[in-house]
């Protein structure tokens, strides 16, 4: 098979199974933690720094909610069943980058990975990361070519890839939509939380071999976000409130 078609198959492939990434991550994550120390074996400076890499994966969170708030039903969202795209998205985020949701992904990932401080094995996971998205974005490409034709290439070779170019910044089409922000990207602030919360504790155990008071701030965190998420879903499956038309 021919380069292109097997890694427009692989990419497919890849794309319906993209949540199940983070599995693979995070045994990588495990093995790494299994002699986990404290910097200077100072506990002190634990807190400030899952801080700093929590702010770094909630910007890339950040950058899905502007990505997502602005853009039209069935193009950009959580769908892991096949490739859909009605219309073809230039404005706004996409008007700098081609992959903005995977951008922002890879901002949550690298919060993430440098939480456990161990270079190796943020490194790996990195690597993994953009070998992983590359396939996948290759495919989406590929697709987009197909339906889209002369209107994509356009597009394409003047918007990078996966590094905006913010001199190409075009106001989005749609107005910025906070239901829609809510609907699309609650499943991935608790995530984020979820993870760091459960490697936080995991590190505890392993340093303090014992629940210390800090894990308090983290399974509190926890608590409350599983509640925004639940109430969300219920919203979301039970009613018309986060509904917006076109979205």
């Amino acid at each position: 098979m021919p380069l292109r078609e097997e890694f427009t198959r692989t990419g497919d492939l890849l794309f319906r199974g993209r949540s199940y990434l983070p599995l693979l991550i995070i045994g990588l994550f495990l093995i790494a933690l299994r002699n986990f120390k404290y910097p200077q074996h100072n506990q002190a400076l634990d807190l400030p720094w899952e801080m700093f890499c929590l702010a770094i994966s909630l910007s890339g969170l950040g950058i899905r909610v502007f990505t997502t708030s602005h853009t039209p039903r069935r193009t950009s969202g959580r769908n892991t069943k096949k490739q859909v795209a009605e219309t073809l998205n230039i404005t706004g985020m996409y008007s700098m980058v081609r992959h903005p949701l995977y951008l922002g992904n890879f901002f949550v990932w690298l919060g993430i990975s440098l939480h456990i401080r161990s270079w190796w094995a943020a490194l790996i996971a990195l690597l993994l990361f953009w070998i992983y998205y590359e396939r996948i974005m290759f495919a989406e490409e590929e697709f987009l070519r197909e339906q889209f034709g002369e209107a994509y290439l356009r597009w394409a070779n003047r918007t990078p890839a996966f590094l905006p170019k913010f001199r190409n910044w075009r106001r989005p089409d749609l107005p910025f939509s906070v239901k829609a922000a809510i609907s699309r990207e609650y499943t991935t602030f608790i995530v984020i939380i979820a993870t760091f919360t459960a490697l936080d504790i995991i590190e505890d155990r392993i340093a303090k071999s014992r629940f210390i008071a800090e894990d308090w701030l983290w399974v509190i965190l926890f608590l409350s976000s599983c509640g925004l998420y639940l109430l969300v879903r219920i919203l979301k499956k039970k009613t018309k409130l986060l509904r917006v038309r076109g979205r």
